[in-house]
C-alpha cells in the first residue's frame, strides 16, 4: 500500500527555515521531519511513498538521490573518478518524486499523483506532522467501517492557561494549557480509498483538499475518524520546531517508535 505525504507547500508560517528549503526538510535531530514521518510509516511495514512536491522540488529530489552519500562511508578517488559507497543500513524507502507544482493546492496536488496511486486503496498524510499513531490500527478501523475515507482526528489541544478567579481577585485555580473542549481537530494521516478521485474531478489547482473535496466526502456520509489519543505535533512554526528538537535531543521523542 502507498503513502502519499504533500510535501509542496511554500510554509510560510516557518519563513525562518523555510526561506532556502521546502518546510518538509527542516531538520528535526538533524533529518528532515520528512523522513521521522517516513520512518513511521515503515514502522508498521508500509515502506512504498509518493511525495507530492512543489517548493524547492529539486532540494527533495537531491536528498533521495544522494542518500546514500548522505548516510553512507564514502571512499572517493579524484585522480580515477570513482566513488565507492560503503554498506549503509538504510531504510527500504522505495520514493516516487512527483513535481505537482509551485502554486498548485493540496487538492490539485493528490489529483496529480493519481495514475501512481491506480485502484488501490492508499495512505495521505502532510509532511509537518509527527505522531505516535499505531498506523496497523487506523488501516483496522479503515477497513472496518466501508466508508472511503478515514482521518485521524486529534482533540484539540488548550493554547492558554485557565484561570478561576475570585470576586476579590485571588485565583482559586489555575490550569497551565489544559485540555481543549472536547473539539476533535483533523490531525491527517488519512487512508482512503481510489473512490476519492471521483471528488477531485475538474480543476483543483487551486482547492483545498480539507475545503471542497473533504466537506463533500463528509456530506456524503463517506468520512469516518479515527481517534488518536497519543502523541501529535505540527510543525507550523519556529517554536513548533524548536519544542520538537527539545524532545527529540532529550532521547523521549513520542514518535521515535521505531
Amino acid at each position: 500500500m502507498k503513502v502519499v505525504i504533500l510535501a509542496g507547500g511554500l510554509g510560510t508560517r516557518l519563513m525562518e527555515e523555510t526561506e532556502a528549503r521546502p518546510k518538509p526538510m527542516v531538520e528535526i535531530g538533524g533529518r528532515p521531519i520528512l523522513w521521522h514521518i517516513m520512518k513511521i510509516y515503515e514502522k508498521f511495514g508500509f515502506n512504498e511513498f509518493v511525495l507530492c512536491l512543489g517548493y524547492k522540488a529539486h532540494l527533495i529530489k537531491e536528498y533521495f538521490i544522494n542518500y546514500y552519500l548522505y548516510n553512507s562511508d564514502v571512499t572517493i578517488e579524484l585522480e580515477k573518478n570513482k566513488i565507492d559507497v560503503h554498506f549503509s543500513n538504510s531504510e527500504s524507502f522505495k520514493v516516487t518524486l512527483v513535481d505537482t507544482g509551485i502554486n498548485t493546492n493540496t487538492a490539485g496536488r493528490i489529483k496529480r499523483i493519481q495514475k501512481y496511486i491506480e485502484n488501490e486503496t492508499f495512505m495521505l498524510t502532510y509532511g509537518d506532522g509527527l505522531a505516535d499513531i499505531n498506523i496497523n490500527s487506523l488501516l483496522d478501523f479503515h477497513l472496518s467501517h466501508g466508508k472511503i475515507a478515514t482521518l485521524t482526528s486529534i482533540k484539540a489541544p488548550g493554547r492558554f492557561g485557565n484561570l478561576e478567579i475570585a470576586e476579590s481577585g485571588i485565583v482559586n485555580h489555575f490550569v497551565e494549557k489544559p485540555d481543549g473542549d472536547g473539539m476533535w481537530i483533523n490531525g491527517g494521516y488519512f487512508v482512503l480509498e481510489p473512490k476519492v478521485f471521483d471528488y477531485l474531478e475538474g480543476d483543483m489547482d487551486n482547492i483545498q483538499w480539507e475545503k471542497l473535496p473533504l466537506i463533500n466526502i463528509a456530506n456524503d456520509q463517506q468520512l469516518a475518524a479515527y481517534k488518536h489519543h497519543g502523541f501529535w505535533k505540527p510543525m507550523d512554526a519556529l517554536r513548533d520546531r524548536i519544542e520538537l528538537e527539545g524532545l527529540w535531543n532529550s532521547g523521549n521523542a513520542p514518535w521515535k517508535i521505531w
